[in-house]
């Protein structure tokens, strides 16, 4: 993740549409936490020939960015939308390290000492949910921190295929994960998640320091 922050953050800016910058702010938070329990993130690159997802933005290209205490997973790239190469081909690591970054997702295991899971067990309690719901969501999930696609490159099922590579072989018993509210739901990262089998386990949440309304989503695992 190191050796291509700026190139995630860059996805990052540009999918959020946030104001160049932002990426100085949050470089120092996306570090500290591939330090968590259970982190992994994956990426998909563009190369002449194709469109690769990458799992693993540590790492030679094309290989799995395992959590700690774990071993990678063989070094292989599943293709997600795009123009695919001839079948059974894929770029090599030098290639895939330096090719355009068109985006990323990573999480880790959720824990009680988070700010984030302690933010979602305030609104739990705010929204009555009694404290047997709380411990069976939270005991153990994969908390799907951040994933984004490039403005360029949505519409081609990358963010799926993403979602599908990071949760892939994961030991926790849900997956959450936090979005902004869209009227309608009506934008492309809410119809993912829909697809996906997300469903809602809090609507209209206000983060502490953040104006915007959240829903918190969730699904079991396996996706």
């Amino acid at each position: 993740m190191q050796r291509r922050l700026g190139d995630a953050l860059g996805v990052y800016v540009d999918a959020m549409r946030y104001p160049r910058g932002t990426e100085d702010q949050r470089a120092s938070m996306w570090l500290e936490h591939t330090r968590r329990p259970g982190w992994k993130a994956v990426a998909c690159v563009e190369t002449p020939a194709c469109v690769e997802t990458s799992a693993g933005v540590e790492g030679p290209a094309g290989v799995e960015a395992p959590a700690r205490g774990q071993t990678s997973a063989p070094p292989e790239a599943s293709r997600a939308g795009g123009r695919s190469g001839p079948e059974g081909s894929a770029a090599g690591a030098p290639e895939l390290s330096s090719a355009p970054m068109l985006g990323v997702a990573y999480g880790y295991c959720g824990a009680p000492d988070q700010w984030w899971q302690q933010q979602v067990v305030a609104g739990l309690r705010r929204t009555g949910t009694d404290n047997d719901r709380i411990s069976e969501l939270l005991t153990s999930y994969f908390e799907l921190t951040e994933l984004h696609i490039h403005p360029r490159a949505q519409g081609r099922g990358l963010g799926e295929a993403l979602i599908r590579r990071l949760l892939e072989d994961r030991s926790e018993q849900h997956v959450l994960l936090s979005t902004p509210e869209i009227n309608g739901e009506a934008n492309r990262a809410w119809r993912l998640y829909r697809r996906l089998g997300f469903t809602d386990v809090i609507r209209g949440y206000h983060f502490s320091g953040d104006p915007r309304a959240f829903a918190i989503l969730g699904r079991a695992l396996p996706l």
